[in-house]
């Protein structure tokens, strides 16, 4: 046999071509991103929980599961600093079981979504315990929100149709706009109405940044279709699609299962909305991009976001508290973004950051010092919110 056979034959017998990087390294959270899918499921886990105990006070469950069970298990957990080799990253984001992960949360989202309109027009519930079930869809819808902002992000149409989809139920469709071409653009800067201001509490933050974004995605939309010579009074104008799937989503609800469904509706969607809010106000509290000698500002780096590595979190938010990374490379897929040792870190997860930041007297005694500490205690490096500067700058050292 000719050396040439021989090398035809053992070429046959090898297994087809890997990237050899793949064959060493495996995922070892990689099963662990089903466990997401329990989120869009707890409208029905709260039912099976009443079923099973008669308590009606389980219809409040999905806020208990996402601010204090979630919070529990980031501490048992813990954290999580490993990264992939760079050597595998092309080939993990290509492996679309990762894919599957996000696309299945958005069925079952809206099959939560028909089940609780269906237990709200049945009757069956008291006024508390329809409220409860709508603070459990909201967790639902507001983690639907991160799940659209993976999705949008990537340059398939069939991903960012997907995240409108996902947003609809919160009507919250112009964040598709803002956040891409609006936020990651200004983040870490006084103009950007998504960026917390250190001394700003959520209560403040959030009118803000709800009327800011909005007018943001509206300017931003209304340009875009000014250089086509179109009005934006147009199909074509992404935010009024959006606005339309929802209405058309809320109007085909309450034509099924009556009026009765709408209190309920509008309540997740705030509640939901204001769950994406949150998370933004925890995401760059008081960091600042300084302005470079030409008067613009610097480039993104790590240190412009809040970070976290706890396991828990991470799953939940598909590693969205690996956020510096997320800014660096917008389009990279979750499962494929990194810690970065430069990028300031979190006491603990988002879960329980939330929780600090709807107390803001907690949350100024964790934060702030912890946020003078990355500026070496110059307090002038700093976002610092308008009505808190003058104290701020008289007493730099003050962390409350």
């Amino acid at each position: 046999m000719t050396a040439t056979a021989n090398a035809i034959e053992v070429a046959e017998l090898q297994p087809p071509h890997e990237e050899p990087s793949a064959t060493r390294w495996r995922d070892p959270k990689r099963y662990s991103w089903l466990l997401g899918l329990v989120v869009p499921m707890m409208p029905f886990l709260a039912w099976a929980t009443v079923e099973a105990t008669g308590v009606g006070a389980f219809w409040f469950s999905g806020p208990v599961v996402v601010f204090g069970f979630f919070p529990l298990l980031d501490i048992l957990r813990g954290m999580d600093q490993s990264n992939p080799p760079d050597s595998v990253i092309k080939w993990l984001e290509q492996d679309r079981y990762y894919r599957w992960c996000t696309y299945l949360y958005i069925p079952i989202q809206y099959a939560g979504l028909l089940f609780a309109c269906y237990m709200w027009s049945s009757g069956n519930l008291s006024l508390a315990e329809s409220v409860g079930l709508a603070f459990t869809v909201a967790m639902v819808s507001g983690i639907a929100i991160n799940t659209a902002h993976e999705l949008g992000h990537k340059r398939a149409n069939n991903e960012r149709w997907l995240s409108k989809v996902a947003l609809a139920q919160t009507g919250y469709g112009h964040f598709f706009i803002e956040h891409n071409r609006g936020h990651h653009v200004r983040v870490a800067t006084p103009e950007d109405p998504a960026s917390a201001r250190l001394g700003e509490s959520f209560y403040a933050f959030w009118p803000r940044t709800v009327s800011g974004s909005l007018r943001s995605a509206w300017e931003l939309e209304r340009e875009r279709l000014r250089r086509t010579g179109s009005s934006p009074w147009t199909p074509r104008n992404d935010i009024l699609n959006a606005w339309l799937m929802s209405a058309v989503l809320f109007a085909a609800l309450a034509l099924a299962f009556g009026p009765v469904v709408l209190p309920y509706l509008l309540i997740q969607a705030v509640v939901g909305f204001s769950l994406l809010e949150v998370v933004n106000y925890l995401e760059h509290y008081g960091l600042l991009r300084q302005k470079r000698e030409d008067g613009r500002y610097e480039r993104t780096r790590p240190e412009h976001s809040w970070n976290s590595n706890n396991v828990a979190s991470n799953v939940l938010l598909y590693h969205l508290q690996r956020h510096s990374d997320h800014h660096a490379n917008p389009i990279r897929r979750y499962q494929a973004l990194r810690h970065i040792d430069e990028a300031p870190q979190l006491p603990t997860g988002y879960a329980g950051m939330i929780v600090a930041a709807l107390i803001p007297p907690l949350w100024r005694r964790i934060m702030d010092p912890r946020l003078l500490a990355h500026y070496g205690g110059d307090v002038t490096r700093a976002n610092i919110h308008p009505r808190a500067r003058a104290r701020m700058l008289a007493r730099p050292g003050e962390s409350r």
